[in-house]
């Protein structure tokens, strides 16, 4: 392999975010040889697995997960983005049941007085940064408009229909993550609080739905956010082919040329429905590369996916002219501008 190929595929791993199925990262786990070999940029962890709940999945108890961190984070040459889902409530890979703090959801906290947010909050840091977690897709600013939302405002994700005391409540969220080392992400933008559907499961439009004023957290946040992850919603007014995450229209146009964002885009994970059963793999990799996004996530909760499988697919893409190599260089330089600010 010549040095220029080999290059440009470390470029690309490092674009990476890959879920794995076991409780530690030793040398005969295949999680190893992604970090070490492939060079991936980071990993998400999860507790259970997705089609059996009741099957541990990365997240057995606090012991156990910070040797997991420590070994993934000693196979890696820099610094690795081990990531994780928690927002407290309805949505905590870290459960009380498995003995971790409890944490609460955005509706719980937005019921309290700031100060109280913030302490719990902080408790929420501090565990992250204890277990050797350094980023926290959270928090969710969707605005809670959709009463009938099975995924939004019906598991208590979201802090409010009001942008402004969404806003609130999520910059203390940021802020003490922030003083705990750990990266927060707003999600998912440009926003899914109006939408009925679960894009986990397929293909979900809120043309008539969704409103500007659910651009407003990310507006107000836009000169603390570091990472910012799509939604697969689809919207006609915005973009009349493409969902969010596979959207030039949306990534670059509104979210980097409009509103002015220029930190690293975060696809939501590849493998939900409302891509899987409308776009081939190729497609969708291309598509949302092209769109903006920096870091592509496969979670492997819902699919089996392998890093060298889809590192190889973008190369041949880049190699091909249909991804131009200038738009790897990009993100690159979005994510270790990223790294180099932890």
């Amino acid at each position: 392999m010549n040095i220029d190929m080999q290059n440009i595929k470390n470029k690309i791993a490092k674009m990476l975010i890959m879920g794995f199925d076991t409780q530690s990262a030793s040398k005969d786990d295949d999680v190893y040889k992604c970090v070490l070999e492939l060079g991936i940029g980071g990993v998400i962890l999860f507790d259970k697995f997705y089609e059996d709940r009741t099957k541990t999945k990365n997240i057995q108890d606090p012991k156990q997960l910070k040797e997991l961190t420590a070994q993934l984070q000693s196979i890696s040459s820099r610094k690795l983005l081990i990531s994780i889902d928690q927002e407290g409530g309805n949505v905590a890979r870290l459960k009380e049941d498995y003995g971790f703090n409890k944490s609460l959801s955005a509706k719980k906290i937005a019921s309290m007085d700031k100060n109280e947010a913030k302490k719990q909050y902080s408790i929420l840091s501090k565990e992250l940064e204890d277990l050797g977690i350094n980023v926290d897709f959270a928090p969710l600013v969707d605005l809670g408009v959709n009463k009938d939302s099975d995924v939004i405002y019906k598991l208590d994700r979201s802090y409010s229909d009001d942008p402004d005391i969404v806003t609130k409540y999520a910059e203390v969220f940021m802020d003490e993550l922030h003083k705990h080392n750990v990266i927060s992400c707003l999600k998912h933008f440009p926003g899914h609080g109006s939408a009925r559907g679960d894009s986990h499961e397929g293909f979900v439009d809120v043309t008539n739905t969704w409103s500007e004023v659910e651009l407003e957290p990310y507006k107000q946040l836009l000169h603390k956010t570091k990472i910012i992850m799509t939604a697969h919603v689809f919207n006609k007014n915005i973009d009349d082919k493409y969902p969010a995450t596979l959207s030039y229209n949306t990534n670059t146009k509104l979210l980097r040329e409009t509103i002015g964002y220029n930190g690293v885009i975060i696809g939501d994970d590849l493998q939900m429905g409302a891509i899987k059963e409308h776009y081939t793999k190729e497609e969708a990799l291309k598509l949302a590369i092209n769109a903006g996004v920096d870091l592509i996530m496969y979670c492997n909760q819902l699919g089996d996916d392998k890093a060298e499988d889809i590192i190889e697919i973008i190369y041949k893409l880049v190699q091909s002219g249909e991804i131009p190599l200038k738009r790897i260089e990009e993100s690159n330089k979005r994510i270790d501008k990223l790294l180099g600010d932890m």
